[in-house]
């Protein structure tokens, strides 16, 4: 088996960069949810100190103004992502999207690998302006640890197929940044004397994994050449959907709690029939500001189920609201709401109730595929429904005071070239 971890560098900035040139050479920071953390960062961002997950309000004046900041753009960097993923999958045998900016491709049956991921590189580059590195080894950890090296080379790709090339790399890999070690088990290695990837395949595999548990016993095992983890091509089956986020700004009354509620449940249920799912229950939750020092709290959470699984944004929605109100209380100033979609299965299976005399209405079906289609089509907001405020503004909308264009999904929006 040889594996390939192919990762955008830098990936949110360098989306930003691929549509605004002017941000290239400069450092650039992305940041979360309602304009709070940096969450990616241009290489002359981290060279002016700037941590990864670093309130930006918590930068220094001076470096804050040589800074450019833009808000997080999902919705773009999502379907460059796919644009990257449909070049990969022309390329490769197999290939697992393992998140937003980073893919394990199969080069089983490749003979010239350096070649295959250059080429990669060089479509990837041209085809949509994001530079990617390879890092390629029989498993994924290794394939992970290759791609980490590949960032610092001129060619962007490393392989670690060959025991010597391992040997030579893993000597001087730090152990904290392994995959899945992580910094509180980095210390505690460290302590015994494990401070690089090559000292953890020498350890004693009993001792290690007495001390420490299967789960680092088996990034031994991969760094070793063993295969623990195959390709995922297709998505396992989720036990539950969440759609959360924090208010741009605090809201009371029911009405606004309320059209957030309806926003999430909405989101919630394209993301389940996207993924051929069916919702068993629903959960909603609320949160007042915990950081807000001498403010009241209130943390209601309530969960109902259905009497058969449903994948009908009506029926969640009407769930939803009636959680909502029986756990809305007044004089309280909510920061944070969601919604989980729970006891998910596929929507092939569908067993009415035997006593209720309830069985799956088939227009129903036909109904959320209407809705899907016109929106997909059309742009997310072209069909939707009154009580998540539809086209309007609300009160509780997240702060992005930095957002760019949505370049590629809104025709009022697209790129102008002059």
């Amino acid at each position: 088996m040889h594996v390939g971890l192919v990762d955008g560098n830098n990936f949110y900035v360098s989306v930003e960069r691929a549509f605004d040139p002017k941000l290239i050479g400069r450092p650039v920071c992305v940041l979360s949810n309602n304009d709070g953390c940096a969450i990616a960062r241009s290489n002359e961002a981290k060279a002016l100190g700037i941590k990864m997950g670093q309130p930006i309000h918590e930068v220094p004046a001076d470096i804050r103004r040589q800074m450019i900041v833009r808000s997080a753009n999902f919705g773009l960097y999502g379907d460059i992502s796919g644009r990257i993923v449909a070049i990969l999958r022309d390329l490769f045998p197999r290939v697992e999207e393992y998140s937003i900016d980073e893919s394990f491709c199969s080069f089983d049956g490749i003979s010239d690998r350096a070649g295959a991921a250059i080429e990669a590189r060089s479509r990837i580059l041209k085809w949509t302006g994001i530079p990617c590195c390879v890092g390629i080894g029989p498993t994924k950890t290794l394939a992970k640890a290759a791609n980490k090296i590949a960032k610092k080379v001129p060619l962007g790709v490393i392989d670690l197929s060959e025991p010597t090339a391992r040997a030579d790399h893993l000597a001087t890999y730090p152990i904290e940044d392994l995959w899945g070690v992580g910094r509180k088990w980095a210390a505690k290695l460290g302590a015994d004397g494990i401070v690089s990837a090559q000292d953890l395949i020498n350890t004693d595999a009993d001792t290690l994994r007495s001390r420490y548990g299967v789960m680092l016993a088996r990034t031994q095992r991969e760094l070793q050449g063993s295969v623990c983890t195959e390709l995922q091509e297709t998505e396992p089956d989720r036990q539950q959907i969440v759609v959360s986020r924090s208010f741009g700004r605090e809201v009371e009354s029911l009405d606004d709690v309320s059209q957030a509620v309806a926003t999430f449940a909405i989101r919630a249920t394209e993301k389940l029939r996207a993924r051929a799912l069916q919702a068993g229950g629903v959960w909603v939750w609320l949160n007042t500001n915990p950081f807000k020092e001498g403010a009241v709290q209130y943390h209601p959470s309530k969960a109902v189920s259905f009497v058969i699984p449903t994948t009908d944004t009506r029926q969640v929605l009407a769930a939803a609201q009636g959680l909502l109100r029986s756990m809305y209380r007044k004089g309280y100033r909510y920061k944070k709401g969601g919604i989980g979609l729970l006891d998910l299965s596929p929507t092939t299976v569908c067993q009415g109730d035997l006593f209720a005399g309830v069985s799956a209405d088939p227009r129903s079906l036909k109904l959320m595929e209407v809705l899907d289609r016109a929106n997909g089509k059309f742009g997310r907001g072209t069909l939707g429904f009154g009580s998540s405020g539809w086209r309007k503004a609300p009160q509780w909308q997240m702060r992005q005071q930095h957002l760019s264009p949505a370049y590629t999904s809104r025709w009022d929006q697209l790129l102008k070239v002059r």
